[in-house]
């Protein structure tokens, strides 16, 4: 069973290694997947982060009605095949979409562009955030923001002054995870975004269309990919043995 795990992953590093890897990993259309798949997941992060937190904390403290509706909608993208998700998303804000017609009056054209790899990489990474944080925040003992409240604290200072720091390892792990499913998002958005290479051609888009025309920055994508998602995989796993 490792076998399954270990053999196809050792098999890109042992394919990948030659003369020309460092050729390859440093070429101008390397290069350029590099940035914008590090420039985009960082601006996906972000916006989990800053969105996503005070969403969780509503889902983790709050009671209203619908709300197991609401949970279900934001924790099904994890689960929908991307290629799904990017049909959602272009069928929502295409050129002829539902909104997209609206935004086209307006000047605004989303398909195939930065911003569209950005909504694309955060429609199916942000809610591993979101669940994540949510996680912390109920993890968070009551009595601990009952004395809060006794002392006089509002709400904002509870969240600020309680609940943040208490589940901060909660959400760091989610952010990783996050900025980590946003670096390898594939699905999703080649179909909202398309393959233009310097506009929104990251670093998935790179590795398969090195299939058909180098093999060489494919395998040297590939193997910067592993080495990056292991490195972070290691930090949350970090982050869950710390007491």
């Amino acid at each position: 069973m490792v076998g399954l795990f270990l053999l196809p992953l050792a098999s890109v590093f042992i394919r990948s290694v030659n003369a020309d890897f460092f050729a390859y990993a440093f070429s101008e259309q390397a290069v350029s997947a590099l940035k914008l798949s590090l420039v985009t997941s960082t601006i996906t992060a972000l916006f989990a982060i800053l969105f996503g937190t005070p969403l969780a904390y509503i889902l983790a403290n709050w009671k209203f009605k619908f709300k197991a509706w609401l949970e279900l909608l934001i924790d099904l993208p994890i689960v929908l095949p991307p290629s799904v998700a990017g049909l959602a998303l272009l069928i929502a804000f295409g050129r002829r979409g539902l909104f997209g017609s609206y935004l086209s009056l307006l000047g605004i054209s989303l398909p195939f562009t930065t911003t569209a790899v950005v909504m694309a990489q955060a429609f199916v990474a942000a809610p591993l955030y979101i669940r994540s944080a949510r996680v912390g925040f109920t993890s968070i003992d009551q009595q601990l923001e009952e004395a809060a409240n006794v002392e006089g604290a509002n709400r904002w200072q509870m969240f600020r002054e309680v609940a943040l720091p208490l589940s901060g390892k909660a959400l760091l792990s989610g952010a990783i995870l996050t900025w980590t499913r946003a670096l390898g998002e594939f699905g999703a958005t080649i179909l909202f975004a398309g393959n233009l290479e310097g506009v929104t051609q990251t670093m998935p888009m790179a590795i398969y269309l090195g299939f058909e025309r180098n093999v060489g920055v494919a395998l040297a994508l590939s193997v910067a990919l592993m080495i990056v998602s292991a490195l972070l995989l290691l930090a949350t796993k970090k982050l869950e043995q710390t007491e």
